[in-house]
């Protein structure tokens, strides 16, 4: 019996997702000012996570308690498996992070910067820092402007070596707070091709963002703060899918089935598309039982998902989080 017991809980384990990192009753309070504020949060090993919120909601304190640079009041922060700040040392080395702008010597050139970075890398051996710093700059476009005085650069060519300072050695978590700031449109597409190609590596990803279109473009799952907890969290197309029940059915024959829908107590009202359905209190597959069965035409249907855009305004900028139908989106109030 013990034996079965056993298995079993290790099959549990087996299937539980992997974390990257996570958090249990984060707390950080500064004087009387609270920062954060009983943060539960998951990052799921492999994912490119997009952390939102309004300026003040407690984004960067929350990942600076990630990376041990600040100790929390209260509460729990695993990375990597480790506990932090204690276990800092085990699983540091394997982490990039660009937070808060990057900063470097003035005078020194950009190679020469990340030089000196490269030195301090534990996973680096000596013979190793040349290569590593020639990959870095040439990932982040600035291999031509590696030799010029790092006070010359623009404020998007330092971003660019911030990221390359993080991206020096072989990573499993990577953390880019805002690392589009100052960049032009070529360069933000830039940055999202590096995202791009660290997920495909396996590599974890936080993003912290105000660009909602750009974690919309390349994240897999998001974390929305506000007011220093968290309000929302998951994978990004299911939370957007929930927001938003709505069916949208293509059909010639949109009178009749909007009389076909309402005859049968599910909401619908014609649109430019075709037929919007209310799903609140419905399913896609009645609805087309329905349709069917009525003798519409039904040429496609599909449902309908809010923007990102849209989410974040609801989460956020509500009187009073009860007003916020938070019972539509998975993983809420963590």
């Amino acid at each position: 019996m013990t034996e079965t017991l056993t298995a079993s809980a290790a099959a549990r384990e087996a299937a539980a997702p992997r974390l990257a990192t996570r958090t249990r009753g984060l707390r950080k309070v500064y004087r009387s000012a609270v920062a954060v504020d009983g943060v539960d949060m998951d990052v799921p090993a492999g994912a490119v996570v997009g952390m939102l919120g309004p300026n003040g909601s407690g984004k960067t304190t929350t990942i600076r308690m990630l990376l041990g640079l600040v100790r929390p009041t209260e509460g729990e922060v695993e990375l990597l498996g480790q506990p932090m700040p204690a276990a800092s040392e085990i699983s540091l080395p394997h982490v990039g992070a660009l937070v808060e702008g990057p900063g470097f010597h003035p005078f020194l050139s950009g190679r020469d910067n990340l030089l000196r970075l490269a030195a301090a890398e534990p996973l680096l051996g000596r013979r190793q820092l040349d290569a590593a710093v020639s990959d870095a700059l040439e990932r982040v476009g600035l291999s031509d402007a590696a030799q010029r005085a790092y006070k010359g650069y623009s404020l998007g060519m330092k971003q660019r070596l911030g990221l390359a300072g993080a991206l020096l050695a072989p990573r499993r978590f990577v953390v880019l707070d805002e690392p589009t700031n100052g960049l032009d449109p070529a360069g933000t597409r830039e940055i999202r091709r590096i995202i791009a190609d660290l997920h495909a590596e396996g590599v974890t990803v936080l993003v912290s963002s105000h660009l909602l279109a750009e974690v919309e473009a390349t994240c897999t799952h998001v974390v929305v703060l506000n007011q220093g907890t968290v309000v929302a969290q998951g994978e990004l197309d299911e939370l957007l899918e929930s927001t938003s029940p709505t069916l949208l059915v293509s059909t010639p024959d949109g009178q009749p089935a909007v009389d076909a829908l309402r005859d049968n107590r599910i909401p619908a009202r014609l649109a430019p598309e075709g037929v919007r359905v209310d799903l609140s209190a419905t399913t896609p597959s009645s609805v087309i039982e329905t349709l069917v069965r009525a003798e519409v035409a039904v040429e496609e249907a599909r449902r309908e998902r809010t923007g990102l855009e849209d989410l974040f305004a609801r989460l956020t900028q509500a009187g009073d989080p009860e007003d916020v139908p938070l019972d539509r989106v998975p993983e809420l109030m963590s």
